[in-house]
């Protein structure tokens, strides 16, 4: 099937260790635009112990049921770029495992914990059949800054995806704009948010009102806003070079 033309105006959300807000604050309000999105869930992060600030498998569940994706985040949280590949195999299958136990499809998109990835990482989605993967802004763009890399479907490996913008404290609206309208030519704004707050992680927290300007500008300026999963008619699957990296060793 050939790929499709990428549109002007794409945005993925996606957003990560499944804070409580993800189901009190960001779904209602995304429902409500009939945005999609990525929730990529981790039991790490003491996202077991802590059912105030934390979601249960119950509220994920839930997520998928209103239609939004759910994204493999790894059991532990661990960084990939320094796990042995058999661990990270395994921390991936408990995931697997508690989507399966909560009626949850298996998941198809990962996200790399702390943003940390590697080739070795790479060769552990492929062999698992991952078909997408979301990163941080390193290496173009120091991590914790905000600003990233504009996501290029013919050109950045599909486990590869970069960050366009990755909201936090300190991040403006004026971020998010920048962000946003590189969304086109080809090219698609992948945006990254934790909690909308984020009670446990403040260095990753997004104050509601910037979130909800934020959705407000993309439905009034009519953005298409989607999960990860549904890039693929978009991704071009032969940009799996040999050696994954090529593209961000060639920048």
């Amino acid at each position: 099937m050939p790929t499709m033309i990428v549109p002007d105006r794409l945005v993925v959300l996606t957003f990560d260790d499944g804070a409580k807000s993800d189901i009190e604050t960001v779904a209602p309000l995304l429902k409500s635009y009939g945005f999609g999105a990525t929730f990529f869930i981790t039991e790490g992060l003491n996202f077991l112990a802590n059912k105030e600030h934390r979601l249960t498998w119950d509220e994920v569940r839930a997520l998928h049921e209103d239609r939004f994706e759910i994204g493999n985040h790894t059991s532990d949280h661990a960084a990939a770029d320094v796990q042995p590949p058999d661990e990270l195999q395994a921390d991936v299958e408990a995931i697997e495992r508690r989507c399966a136990e909560y009626g949850i499809p298996h998941p198809t998109s990962f996200c790399y914990p702390g943003y940390r990835h590697s080739p070795s990482a790479v060769s552990v989605l492929e062999q698992m059949d991952y078909r997408l993967a979301r990163r941080g802004t390193a290496p173009e763009y120091p991590e914790g800054v905000g600003r990233g890399r504009v996501y290029d479907p013919a050109v950045d490996h599909p486990l590869l995806i970069p960050t366009t913008a990755a909201s936090g404290p300190d991040w403006r609206f004026e971020d998010f704009i920048e962000a946003v309208e590189q969304a086109r030519d080809g090219k698609v704004a992948v945006l990254t948010f934790h909690g909308v707050p984020d009670l446990d992680h403040p260095w990753v927290h997004t104050e509601p009102a910037l979130f909800e300007r934020c959705m407000a500008h993309l439905h009034g300026h009519g953005y298409r806003v989607i999960a990860l999963r549904d890039l693929e008619p978009y991704v071009h699957h032969d940009a799996r070079a040999a050696d994954p990296y090529a593209s961000i060793v060639g920048r």
